[in-house]
């Protein structure tokens, strides 16, 4: 990959939550894998006929893909993702042996998590933003809501 697409691909991935969409989707790729265990004779599925074995892991892909395509959409998304990969750890072996419900609940959690960035952040390079009444300009007066309310 040439420098140019890298940079245009930094800058898109900069623009969603990208890390918490793969970890959403790599936890229902370890999922699904998981229900499909076979250890010797024995075939390792739990739910109804194995069908949440199935349905679990490719909501988690789905939302994952989502989570990325539009980030808009993000806190829902991530919500989803929490609860699925909780249920998974009843639905679906254990949580895909505890490593796919904590790939899904950190994806999840970073997908809530995450903000974009602001102009003023972009245009300051970086330093966090902070504001306080003692930057405010001499004039400026705070007063309780309560009193501003009662002068309208």
């Amino acid at each position: 990959m040439t420098a140019g697409r890298w940079s245009r691909f930094a800058t898109w991935r900069r623009e969603r939550p990208f890390v918490g969409g793969i970890l959403t989707a790599l936890a229902g790729i370890e999922l699904f894998f998981s229900g499909q265990l076979d250890l010797g004779k024995i075939h390792v599925q739990l739910g109804i006929e194995g069908l949440q074995a199935t349905i679990v892991p490719v909501v988690l892909v789905l939302l994952g893909v989502l989570v990325i395509a539009m980030p808009a959409h993000r806190i829902f998304y991530g919500v989803i993702a929490l609860a699925v990969s909780v249920y998974s750890l009843v639905g679906v072996n254990l949580g895909g042996f505890f490593v796919g419900m904590l790939l899904g609940v950190v994806g999840g959690i970073l997908t809530v998590s995450w903000m974009p960035r602001s102009a003023d952040a972009d245009a300051r390079d970086g330093e966090p933003v902070t504001a306080s009444l003692a930057d405010a300009p001499d004039d400026f007066q705070a007063e309780p809501a309560h009193v501003a309310r009662s002068r309208s």
